[in-house]
């Protein structure tokens, strides 16, 4: 019968039923422009901020034109995959070896919970996954504050919070904090430092299981050997291992955080594909933007020929540093407000490893392990967990850091991290290596800043000839937002852009 049913197509072919089945958003974002628009609208900059931008006009009705001066969309949201090439600022030109399902995130590697960003996932139909930002099992290496050996951060945050959970607990103890609040309230101090710190009622902090375990317990007969040689609270303080500590308090950092399935150059991939390719046009490096009192015209080379685009309005979603350097007629009061706006540094490494020995042997599962050397920080990757081969960010390095290693050709950044990572993770982090790759965002072309610092920051009123339309002139960008770096900077300022241009439209 079932055969028959299924000649006649009445049942589901056995491919059909083996077909995965397409990702589907549960439910449509939390921003819509009311009434529909119509009028032509230029955007200069194919970043996250300039496809908002287009996409939430064009769901408005309006006509918008993206013009981007790279070859692809996405600003600084670039995912680096085997076969990608740049070449920097320097002259250094480099193509990714990777293999197939590895990537390196050049820039946003991470979204917080609360961030509008997971609005555009679900709506984008992008699927996410947890990033892990903080990981016990992670190590912190203070080599300039006298460390000798990479120590686990679940061992320094149980030795930091044993100490001061004793000192404090002595404190109250002794009645220092008797001016300050009630005997009752001291007591439940105490009972909440016994158990904050693990230092039971002799209020002495002796060590604690929380520290970790030298052999793991298993079966009957393997109770587990805990980590013993507790360090005394002057050498704890002296390594200063508790500097990282408010990182996970930090609102913006606080687990849970995660990241688009396969990279996350699927959010501006997702974008451009819903605005429609023949309204983006990439290779297009805007050279004039020019105000009239009727529309705006934006002249940009592409394929050394020289275009216009007339428009209604424009929204200028390009980096505030490219923007000073583009001839304009918007005049001195938006040229100086531009020229404020400082671009930072930063860079990463991606280094692709023949095998996942970090967590075969050191049981690391993602996040990320502190250090005070120059490459700051070192990501393991969150995704692709037990499988052969895995890209961990072998620095994440912000400021003069970022800017030494820029300086170096790649071949001599990828020495220096290694050198550096071999004194946390052994030799195994050089010899399994199988190829790197390594990008700085003040040294990449069209958008040379990782992002922005506004003195007195972007609501001052410093900057307010850029919070405004310039004639027909919005601008957008994270730098125009209270949560600069940040994809949901760049999202929500797009939005107030939109919102004020569709608000004049209707009017």
């Amino acid at each position: 019968m079932f055969a028959t049913m299924g000649a006649l197509g009445l049942a589901p072919t056995a491919q059909a039923a083996s077909r995965e089945p397409v990702f589907r958003a549960p439910s449509k974002g939390d921003f819509n422009l009311k009434g529909r628009g119509a009028a032509k609208v230029v955007i200069v900059g194919g970043g996250i901020a300039g496809l908002a931008s287009a996409y939430e006009l064009g769901k408005a009705g309006y006509d918008v034109t993206v013009l981007e001066a790279r070859g692809f969309t996405g600003g600084r949201n670039t995912t680096i995959r085997g076969g990608d090439t740049t070449t920097d600022l320097y002259g250094n030109k480099q193509t990714a070896k990777f293999h197939d399902g590895q990537y390196m995130n050049a820039g946003p590697g991470r979204i917080p919970q609360w961030m509008v960003t997971l609005d555009y996932c679900r709506e984008l139909g992008v699927p996410v996954e947890v990033f892990t930002n903080v990981n016990a099992n992670a190590y912190i290496f203070n080599e300039r504050n006298g460390m000798k050996a990479p120590m686990r951060y679940r061992t320094a945050k149980a030795d930091m919070y044993g100490y001061v959970s004793e000192l404090l607990a002595k404190a109250t103890d002794m009645g220092a904090l008797d001016r300050q609040i009630t005997a009752d309230d001291q007591e439940k101090l105490l009972e909440f430092l016994k158990d904050f710190g693990d230092i039971g009622d002799t209020l002495e902090y002796t060590g604690s299981p929380r520290r970790g375990y030298r052999v793991d317990p298993a079966a009957v007969g393997t109770p587990g050997e805990l980590l013993g040689d507790v360090p005394t609270a002057s050498e704890v303080f002296s390594t200063n291992v508790g500097r990282y500590f408010s990182f996970e308090f930090e609102y913006d950092q606080a687990m849970l955080m995660f990241q688009p399935v396969g990279g996350m150059d699927r959010i501006p991939a997702a974008l451009t594909k819903a605005i429609g390719s023949r309204r983006i046009r990439t290779g297009a490096a805007v050279t004039d933007i020019h105000d009239t009192p009727h529309g705006v015209t934006v002249t940009y080379t592409q394929d050394g020929r020289t275009h216009t685009v007339d428009a209604d309005y424009c929204i200028a979603a390009l980096p505030p540093n490219i923007l000073a350097k583009t001839s304009h007629n918007l005049g001195s009061a938006v040229q100086t407000a531009l020229e404020g706006c400082k671009p930072s540094s930063a860079g990463k490494i991606g280094l692709e490893y023949k095998n996942r020995w970090w967590e075969t042997d050191h049981r690391i599962y993602g996040g990320i392990t502190e250090t005070d050397m120059d490459l700051s920080h070192i990501w393991y990757p969150s995704y692709g967990h037990n499988g052969d081969r895995g890209l961990i960010i072998g620095y994440y390095n912000t400021g003069t850091n970022a800017d030494s290693y820029a300086a170096l050709a790649p071949k001599d950044r990828e020495a220096r991290a290694l050198a550096q990572g071999v004194k946390i993770h052994g030799e195994k982090y050089r010899t399994e290596l199988a190829s790197s790759f390594s990008h700085h965002w003040r040294q990449t072309p069209h958008l040379e800043a990782a992002w922005h610092s506004l003195s007195g920051g972007p609501e001052s009123a410093a900057f307010a000839p850029l919070n405004k339309a310039a004639g027909r002139v919005y601008f957008a960008g994270d730098y125009l937002s209270n949560t600069d770096a940040w994809q949901h900077g760049a999202f929500t300022s797009a939005r107030k852009a939109v919102t004020a241009l569709h608000s004049r439209v209707l009017a």
